[in-house]
């Protein structure tokens, strides 16, 4: 039985150009009328609000490297069968993930690629390059067997004759040219310190993405990018017969989940796998001072930009007073990278100014010395808690610039990085309040 169909716009490398043209290319197929399923290689929160504000849908990641094959099949399929086709945005370069010197890198775009059978449409950015671009496209496209490449897209050209240099080389390498967008600044999205600026933020994203589409539109062929996709090589069989929950079992029965622009690092599988196993979700905005709702039986604070809105979060008394009282009551709360700050005694903004936190987890952290953690992690739980029963192992994701000045909490985690190595994320506990700087994903299979 053939899965879904779908295609996957990959990379050289990071900076490509990759979500713009991948939100742009939705965009252009939802007024085609198609009915897009959007979808992330790797771990990333942000691209996928792009991908939803343009595909009309939620986009879900699949991560080959921290995601049970399980859940990954089970997401492709499921929500990929209900659409015309699905887009994925990769991650990174082609052929780049997690791996030590002299080993295969794992979690990539092309392992992806290969596990789903949808083919590669490559963006390569050309500034800078002319026939040396055909070259490279060439290079990856031969660089594994098991990787299907449906064609190129030329990004930021500079024009016909810029093209025209390029394109001899591509057919020479049987390689479908689709088009060629221009060097125009005025096509890309904008970014901070951890990517994108959030699909919430910008008040006209869908006019930015109507003009992307626009663009997509005039340069590219769209009927051969349709005529491109190609049914995965999932389905039921590869699921099993009865595929779990994507993701971890839900912490709670309901489970108040703080969500606006300081929290909204939640990956959209967790969600929905909770509800799907019959958890309620009970939203609530700490920026606005809206409390939990009281008769929660689990709060999360997920990751954001809490350092953005320090002093704002520092005077919500609701919101404070709300989170407290139900951890008085025993009543389970945790925080997941931003959301553990918050949770913390105080943070120092990047202009060294300190806002005191919650205070539930003797906490510091810091963002005047910025400092990059970023990684795969492998958990094992030593205590009871939202993640699981001590001893099991979580796989996530760390990505943050904070530093800790303190921490004075029992240990929540023993944690690894992808080649097993230990590192110093540990997390905290006490009592019924825990919280880490990783971000789960998925139990370690």
């Amino acid at each position: 039985m053939d899965g879904p169909r779908g295609l996957i716009v990959a990379a050289a490398r990071s900076g490509a150009g990759k979500t713009t043209i991948t939100s742009g290319l939705i965009r252009a197929l939802a007024r085609r009328g198609r009915t897009v399923q959007p979808f992330k290689c790797g771990p990333d929160y942000l691209d996928p609000a792009f991908h939803e504000a343009a595909a009309g849908r939620p986009s879900f990641n699949l991560d080959s490297w921290a995601m049970a094959p399980a859940t990954l099949f089970d997401l492709a399929h499921r929500h990929g069968r209900t659409a015309d086709l699905a887009v994925v945005e990769g991650v990174m370069g082609l052929f780049d993930g997690v791996a030590e010197p002299g080993q295969t890198a794992r979690g990539t775009t092309a392992d992806l690629a290969a596990l789903t059978g949808w083919p590669v449409v490559l963006v390569l950015d050309v500034s800078g390059q002319a026939e040396t671009a055909a070259a490279v496209a060439a290079g990856l496209a031969r660089y594994r067997d098991d990787v299907e490449m449906a064609g190129v897209i030329l990004n930021r050209a500079a024009g016909a004759r810029h093209v025209g240099l390029i394109a001899p080389g591509l057919a020479r390498a049987g390689l479908t040219l689709f088009g060629a967008l221009p060097s125009d600044p005025t096509v890309s999205l904008p970014e901070r310190h951890l990517g994108l600026v959030q699909a919430m933020e910008q008040p006209d994203l869908v006019r930015r993405l109507d003009a992307v589409a626009d663009t997509i539109e005039a340069s590219l062929d769209l009927d051969a990018i349709e005529a491109a996709v190609r049914p995965a090589r999932i389905g039921p069989t590869r699921i099993g017969p009865a595929a779990p929950t994507a993701g971890l079992p839900p912490p709670g029965q309901r489970i108040a989940v703080a969500q606006d622009r300081a929290f909204s690092f939640l990956y959209p599988h967790l969600l929905e796998g909770w509800r799907r196993s019959g958890a309620q979700i009970l939203p609530f905005s700490p920026l606005a001072d809206e409390a939990p709702d009281a008769a929660a039986d689990v709060v999360w604070l997920p990751g954001g930009y809490p350092e953005l809105h320090a002093g704002t979060l520092a005077a919500a008394g609701r919101f404070a007073a709300g989170v407290r009282a139900l951890a008085a009551q025993s009543v389970a709360v945790h925080g997941e990278c931003g959301g553990y700050m918050v949770l913390g005694q105080g943070i120092e903004d990047a202009g060294g100014a300190r806002h005191a936190m919650l205070g539930l987890l003797n906490v510091e952290t810091s963002f005047a010395k910025r400092r990059l953690h970023l990684g795969y992690r492998r958990a094992r739980l030593l205590a009871d808690g939202v993640l699981g029963a001590a001893g099991e192992e979580v796989a996530g994701h760390e990505f943050h610039y904070a530093s800790i000045l303190s921490v004075g909490d029992a240990p929540f985690v023993d944690c690894r990085d992808s080649a097993g190595a230990p590192v110093a994320e540990a997390g905290a506990r006490r009592g019924a309040v825990s919280g880490t700087f990783f971000h789960a994903i998925d139990r370690w299979s």
